[in-house]
């Protein structure tokens, strides 16, 4: 008995779907895979997890995990305090100002990262002279850089509810506005502020230019250094990095749907309960 057209036009599309995932998870995990049997593969002795172990007995490469997730945690922060009151305010007082606000926080996509070392080393030389030379600075230049990833998957998120609505609702009740943004507004958009939260993340740990260029040290940079002396520890330490951040985006994910589904448990309408008058009865 053949098949309708229907079921063989449904197979094909399954056999194309796994097609796809087969190739694209090859690409993928074929390099990942070629990292980690260099990293264990010596000439003469075979398989070791030795430069695995320099990993943290390094004192460079475990200064710069600790400086490049410092550099992670104040670009999150710094990125999350000026672009939630910013566009929510935009929203509620200036719509007009929506489109300005929008081309200054894509304007860093469009400039490369060569062309912002130029621009921001003679601003860094203030930086210097206020905050001193550490490399927590790179946080300011940081936290520009992800202005355009940070700003889509928020504003994704405040156009999915009516910050209208809920603001002026909370505004009748009393509550101020860091109560409107704090407990009302931010609950809501959750899973966009752990997007951008995790695209801020994966871009600092991966950041190389910027920090080279103005000589600074962070991870990417000791692992350069380091490549030239030890390339399988080196390869070891950017299989690490690149192994966290998909351990992270795992545990964001799951965060995020776990606070999605409280907030949707949580504004579920009660059952309809039946009351029956005395007369009915």
């Amino acid at each position: 008995m053949t098949a309708s057209p229907r079921v063989r036009a449904r197979r094909r599309l399954a056999a194309f779907r796994i097609t796809v995932f087969v190739v694209l998870g090859a690409f993928f995990v074929v390099p990942l895979l070629s990292m980690a049997s260099f990293s264990v593969r010596v000439p003469a002795r075979g398989r070791t997890l030795d430069y695995w172990k320099q990993l943290g007995e390094n004192p460079e490469l475990r200064s710069a995990i600790v400086t490049s997730l410092e550099l992670a945690a104040l670009t999150v922060a710094l990125m999350l305090v000026l672009l939630v009151p910013t566009m929510v305010w935009v929203r509620l007082r200036v719509p007009g100002l929506s489109r300005i606000v929008e081309f200054l926080c894509l304007l860093p996509l469009t400039i490369p990262a060569i062309v912002l070392v130029v621009g921001l080393e003679g601003v860094y030389a203030w930086v210097t002279y206020f905050f001193g030379d550490s490399s927590l600075t790179l946080t300011f230049a940081y936290t520009v850089l992800v202005l355009p990833y940070a700003y889509r998957s928020i504003d994704a998120g405040l156009a999915s509810i009516d910050v209208v609505t809920l603001s002026e609702a909370a505004r009748s009740l009393g509550a101020s506005w860091f109560t409107v943004i704090v407990r009302i507004i931010v609950p809501n958009i959750g899973s966009a502020l752990l997007s951008a939260a995790f695209i801020s993340v994966a871009l600092v740990l991966g950041e190389f230019t910027i920090a080279s260029l103005l000589n600074y040290e962070n991870l990417q940079v000791v692992i350069n250094l380091l490549g030239k002396s030890d390339a399988q520890t080196a390869v070891a330490a950017s299989l690490a990095s690149l192994l966290f951040a998909f351990v992270l985006l795992v545990l964001l994910s799951f965060v995020g749907r776990r606070s999605s589904r409280r907030v949707t448990a949580t504004v579920a309408p009660a059952p309809a309960t039946s009351t029956t008058t005395p007369r009915e009865a």
